[in-house]
């Protein structure tokens, strides 16, 4: 598979072949799903507490005696029904983590990157260098290649001008492409891998 490499300014800067085998699989929906959902779950604190009938202060003695005083019958002030009374299944702290094979997260890796090959919003430059950390210089290059909507721009190594210059744009997020997700990459509109950060994929998971 042949994609046309774009240069910073938005222009033609020869063709440069894919690997079928990562940009050409299969799209398994099931299996970015739970890729997704699996990125989510990692992310939560599950730090949640509030406490049971057990746990709260008080409520040690009977309130009142069983029978003869006209009210309902009564064990506890504390009590789930009482004013400062314990929670019903009241959450507790908790891991919301869980596990997937490794065939199944690549699966579902290349089948992010495929999908954005087949809708046509993955652009692969030729290079990007900035020569100082300038949002303005950044929003440039993104003007020359018609970018407007959420973008993930991924480059073969860590470089802090480019990092710098777009943290301040809402709609773009940077990263390595070490650190590439299926979260990010489906939660983007379109994807842009620079030349080396395609090399680099394809040693990776071809």
């Amino acid at each position: 598979m042949k994609v046309t490499m774009l240069n910073m300014e938005g222009k033609e800067a020869g063709d440069l072949e894919l690997n079928d085998d990562i940009f050409g699989a299969k799209v398994n929906e099931h299996l970015i799903y739970m890729a997704v959902k699996q990125h989510l779950a990692a992310k939560r604190q599950g730090t949640q507490k509030a406490k049971t009938r057990s746990e709260v202060s008080g409520g040690g003695r009977k309130p009142w005696r069983q029978k003869g005083t006209g009210h309902a019958r009564q064990g506890s002030i504390r009590s789930p029904q009482w004013k400062g009374g314990g929670m019903v299944f009241a959450p507790v702290p908790r891991d919301y983590s869980f596990k997937m094979n490794k065939k199944e997260k690549r699966a579902a890796l290349k089948g992010a990157l495929s999908g954005k090959v087949q809708d046509g919003k993955l652009i692969v430059l030729d290079e990007l260098t900035m020569e100082e950390k300038k949002t303005k210089e950044f929003v440039k290059v993104l003007d020359a290649l018609q970018i407007a909507d959420k973008a993930l721009v991924v480059t073969a190594e860590h470089d802090e001008n480019v990092i710098y210059s777009a943290r301040n744009l809402p709609k773009v997020k940077t990263c390595e492409s070490s650190g590439i997700n299926v979260y990010d990459i489906v939660n983007a509109k379109t994807l842009v891998l620079t030349k080396g950060a395609v090399e680099k994929i394809e040693e990776v998971y071809a």
